[in-house]
């Protein structure tokens, strides 16, 4: 009976890598399904040369520039000249600051103007006549992501969450016949509470939201659950923390995607967030204990916050809120200002890898708001300043730094932690020696910081690269999804969110394998941490609110 269990066990190890294989490429290939076919919405007819220019997105920029979604070839247009964009009570014209103005019916605008069918738009020495979507002849220009669009869903909604309760069913199994074999009975109970979360949020989605598409969602809790099952064979009581905050993080994911259904009213908190993101970083200086060198937790009883963590859902938010200013006047000043604070905060907190996300996410912003690389040039400058500084003051930075490259000459110091990654990641091979069967688990770390060598010790490369490779693709898709998304602010928003959540993989994955310096930053969704995990829930939340089936009703 045992050999057949050994082979059973044996089995799944070789089972799971590509069963996650599979659900990570349905959940991509279900987001690329049930889209509105590339037709234009509008047509602006040109009344001197008599060509058609399709309007496709709900935000589409005019101007001479050639990164302008409508190029209008005419030397009396400034490079970004207006904006049209559709709205829930119609479409509108805004001029972005021209030289020579946007008018409407031969009235010059001041800020958003109302378009009707068959009104006339002058910018420069062009004049347009707006009209209903027409056919049009020539190949328009498609997103790859979606370039084969169908409205058959590649996958029904409760079988892509079906596959992924099985997946973790099977990890269960898998983790009931760990060496140390005490209390085999943790992991089922721990799966049927899991899978009690998954299917009711779910039903919540899908019948009570009437969500059109759960792809997105099921990705999240695909990842969420992996790294709630890894905990079960460490820290019982931890695994439990991680699956209440995830419903905690769910929660917060359905209350952003309602708040900015409209995007112009939600824009009005963006000075309130700001104040509140900051009071939450001045809490964690003053009230926040030190662990691993940086003071950012604060515990309330039993119970520990990361503010920090919070703050980047914040983040995202002020940076993408504040597109109307940013698009009229390019002016950058404010949004640098709370960027600078919050960064420094976070220095003086110690906490340098949640600084470095938010800086990389602020050049994403600031690049894909103004195109201006003299702001993202001076932005890098005074990091290398900043890092300079920090490195003379800061020891055990340096340190970081010295081990960096040399971990086997530093394997018993400051490279303990990457040395031993590397050693288990090695000998957990192409399928793993079975969750809870790991050694790196005894290292300080390993469920957070480390995380991507314990899931490659336990569950083998295949698995941990194909996780890597479901959080990296969020970018593609967020990229792919801006140009269907109701406003610019969805689409700064997805593509800065992905990008955080990307660049914070990219140093968890490379700081622990001693590609980068080791910054402590977690793996999105599956690293242990509640603060992190709602989070990750948070950001998604705005990929999600990009998405133009979204807000759309189930019918």
């Amino acid at each position: 009976m045992s050999v057949i269990f050994d082979i059973g066990v044996v089995a799944l190890r070789i089972l799971l890598p590509v069963y996650a294989i599979v659900i990570v490429y349905q959940c991509y290939a279900a987001m690329r399904r049930r889209r509105r076919p590339e037709k234009p919405l509008v047509t602006l007819f040109d009344i001197n040369t008599g060509r058609k220019l399709p309007v496709l997105f709900w935000e589409n920029t005019l101007g001479r520039s050639k990164s302008s979604d409508i190029v209008v070839d005419d030397p009396a247009v400034s490079r970004s000249h207006c904006v049209l964009l559709r709205r829930k009570e119609g479409w509108y014209v805004n001029d972005v600051g021209s030289k020579s103005g946007t008018f409407v019916n031969g009235k010059r605008t001041r800020g958003r103007t109302q378009l009707l069918i068959d009104d006339t738009v002058r910018i420069g020495d062009t004049e347009f006549q707006f009209r209903r979507g027409e056919e049009y002849t020539d190949k328009i220009r498609t997103n790859r992501f979606f370039s084969k669009v169908s409205q058959k869903p590649a996958m029904k909604s409760w079988k892509l969450m079906l596959l992924i309760t099985l997946f973790h069913l099977f990890m269960c199994i898998e983790a009931v016949f760990w060496n140390d074999g005490s209390n085999p009975n943790s992991p089922m109970v721990l799966f049927f509470a899991l899978a009690a979360v998954e299917w009711g949020f779910f039903a919540i989605s899908y019948f009570g939201l009437k969500r059109v598409n759960f792809e997105l969602e099921s990705l999240a809790m695909f990842l969420t659950g992996i790294g709630v099952i890894l905990l079960i064979r460490q820290v019982e009581r931890s695994a439990y923390v991680q699956l209440i905050a995830a419903v905690v993080g769910m929660v917060i994911f359905c209350i952003i995607i309602k708040f900015i259904e409209d995007p112009d009213k939600s824009a009005r908190f963006r000075i309130p967030a700001m104040i509140f993101a900051v009071g939450l970083l001045l809490m964690s200086i003053v009230f926040g204990k030190v662990t691993y060198g940086a003071a950012n937790w604060i515990y309330i009883g039993s119970i520990s916050i990361q503010p920090s963590e919070l703050v980047k859902v914040i983040y995202i938010f002020i940076g993408a809120s504040a597109l109307d200013k940013l698009q009229t006047n390019k002016n950058l000043l404010e949004f640098m200002i709370f960027s600078a604070v919050c960064v420094g905060l976070l220095a003086l907190m110690g906490d340098f890898g949640t600084a470095l996300i938010f800086f990389v996410t602020f050049l994403l912003i600031a690049f894909m708001r103004s195109g201006d690389f003299k702001t993202i040039i001076f932005a890098v400058a005074a990091a290398i300043f900043g890092v300079t500084f920090i490195l003379n003051f800061k020891s055990y930075i340096a340190d970081r730094f010295k081990a960096w490259r040399h971990v086997w000459q530093y394997a018993q110091t400051d490279a303990y932690q990457q040395a031993h990654v590397l050693i288990y990641i090695a000998s957990g091979g192409l399928f793993g020696v079975g969750i809870g069967n790991g050694f790196l688990k005894q290292i300080g770390a390993s469920e957070s910081d480390l995380v991507f060598g314990l899931v490659a010790e336990e569950m083998g490369v295949i698995i941990a690269f194909t996780l890597a490779v479901a959080v990296g693709a969020l970018v593609i898709y967020a990229r792919a999804i801006t140009t269907r998304s109701r406003s610019t602010f969805y689409s700064i928003s997805a593509c800065c969110a992905a990008g955080l959540l990307v660049v914070q993989l990219a140093l968890n994955i490379f700081g622990a394998t001693d590609i980068l310096p080791l910054t402590g930053v977690t793996f999105p969704f599956i690293s242990s941490g509640g603060s992190s995990v709602i989070s990750c829930w948070g950001l998604i939340a705005f990929i999600k609110a990009a998405d133009e089936r979204t807000y759309a009703v189930k019918r």
